[in-house]
C-alpha cells in the first residue's frame, strides 16, 4: 500500500511516501495510525495528535472510523487552514 505523507506530516516523518506491507491487524484508518505512530520517533511525533490528521484513501476524505481494506494509496495531512 502507498502512504502519502503532505505538509508538516511529511516534514516530521522525513519522507513525501512510502511503500509499506500492513499487519492484519491494522484494518480502520485510526489503526493505521496507530500503527505508524508504532514505527519510530518521527512518526510518533508527525502523529502525536491522530485526532487532527485528515486521512484520504484513494484520493476521497475518510474519517477515522474507514475501513482500509482494498485501498491502493492512502494519504495523510494536517487540518487545513485558508482563506
Amino acid at each position: 500500500m502507498k502512504l502519502i505523507y503532505f505538509a508538516w506530516v511529511r516534514e516530521r516523518i522525513g519522507k513525501p511516501e512510502e511503500e509499506v506491507e500492513l499487519p492484519a491487524s491494522v484494518a480502520t484508518v485510526a489503526d493505521l495510525l496507530q500503527w505508524l505512530r508504532a514505527r519510530g520517533d518521527e512518526y510518533e511525533n508527525a502523529l502525536q495528535q491522530p485526532q487532527v490528521i485528515r486521512v484520504a484513501i484513494d484520493r476521497e476524505h475518510v474519517d477515522h472510523a474507514e475501513e482500509i481494506a482494498g485501498a491502493r494509496e492512502i494519504a495523510l495531512f494536517p487540518p487545513m487552514t485558508g482563506g
